[in-house]
C-alpha cells in the first residue's frame, strides 16, 4: 500500500485569456457570433510532476505567476487539469481564500455555521468548536456583528480558525501566514504546526523563505509554470533565493 497521498503526473494547465475588453454580457455574446472575439493561450502549468507523502510538509515557491495557486487550487479539486492526472487520498481543508464562503450581511456567529456546512461539517460539530473558533479568531467582542463590517484581516482570522479546526490528511495552505498583525501570524504557524505534528499533510504557499523552512520539510520551486527543483526543503529555497534574489 502507497504512502503517496496526492500524485501529480505530467499535469499541464491552460487558460484561455480575452484579448479585449468587453463591458456586458449581450456584448460578449455578439462579439462570440460575429467571430470577433479573440482570445489568447495562457499555459499557467507545463508538464508538472510531484509526489507528496502522507505526513510530509510541501512549501510552495517562486514568483508571481508561476503556478502556485493553480497547482493548490488543482489538488483541492476546484480546477482539472488540461492534460494530467492528479489523485489524491484523504480528505482536504483548503485555505486558499481565507471567508470565500461567507455571506457578508451574516454575523459572525451565523457564518461560522454556514462556513462549516460547507466545509461538510454538521451544525453539531460546530457548535461543539464554536467557542475555540472565536477565541483562537479573537473576535469575543464582535460575535453578533454582520461580517460586512470586518476589516479584511478579521474576516481573514475568522476563516482561518473556522478551517484548521479540524485535523485534515491534507492541509492547503496559500499566502495565509500574513493573516493579522505579527502575533497572529505566530498563533497561525503554531497551529500549522500541530496540525503537522499530528501527522497531517501540509502543502504550503508563502512568500517567506524563513517560514516556508521553519515550516516544511520538503520544497518544490516552480519558474513560469515548470519544476525548477524538489527536494528538501533549505536545499530547494537556498537554490531559489541564489537564482531569483527573493
Amino acid at each position: 500500500m502507497t504512502d503517496r497521498i496526492v500524485e501529480i503526473d505530467d499535469v499541464s494547465m491552460l487558460f484561455n485569456l480575452s484579448r479585449e475588453k468587453v463591458d456586458n454580457l449581450k456584448e460578449y455574446v455578439i462579439r462570440i457570433m460575429n467571430g470577433k472575439h479573440t482570445t489568447e493561450q495562457f499555459w499557467a502549468l507545463r508538464h508538472v510532476s510531484l509526489q507528496i507523502h502522507k505526513g510530509e510538509s510541501l512549501g510552495l515557491v517562486g514568483l508571481n505567476g508561476s503556478g502556485k495557486s493553480t497547482l493548490l487550487k488543482m489538488i483541492a479539486g476546484v480546477l482539472k487539469p488540461t492534460k494530467g492526472r492528479i489523485e489524491v487520498r484523504g480528505s482536504v481543508a483548503p485555505l486558499i481564500e481565507l471567508g470565500a464562503g461567507f455571506d457578508l450581511e451574516l454575523t459572525a456567529r451565523e457564518n461560522v455555521f454556514l462556513n462549516g456546512a460547507i466545509l461538510g461539517y454538521s451544525r453539531t460539530e460546530m457548535r461543539e468548536s464554536f467557542d475555540e473558533i472565536i477565541a483562537f479568531s479573537e473576535l469575543y467582542d464582535f460575535v453578533d456583528v454582520p461580517v460586512k463590517n470586518f476589516s479584511s484581516g478579521m474576516v481573514a482570522r475568522l476563516g482561518f480558525s473556522i478551517a484548521t479546526i479540524s485535523r485534515p490528511d491534507i492541509l492547503i495552505a496559500d499566502e495565509i501566514l500574513g493573516v493579522g498583525d505579527m502575533r497572529f501570524q505566530k498563533k497561525c504557524e503554531s497551529r500549522i504546526k500541530e496540525i503537522v505534528d499530528a501527522g497531517a499533510t501540509v502543502i504550503l504557499v508563502s512568500h517567506s523563505i524563513d517560514s516556508i523552512k521553519k515550516l516544511c520539510s520538503t520544497a518544490a520551486w516552480l519558474h513560469k509554470g515548470e519544476m525548477m527543483q524538489h527536494g528538501r526543503a533549505d536545499t530547494v529555497c537556498q537554490a531559489y533565493v541564489q537564482r531569483m534574489g527573493s
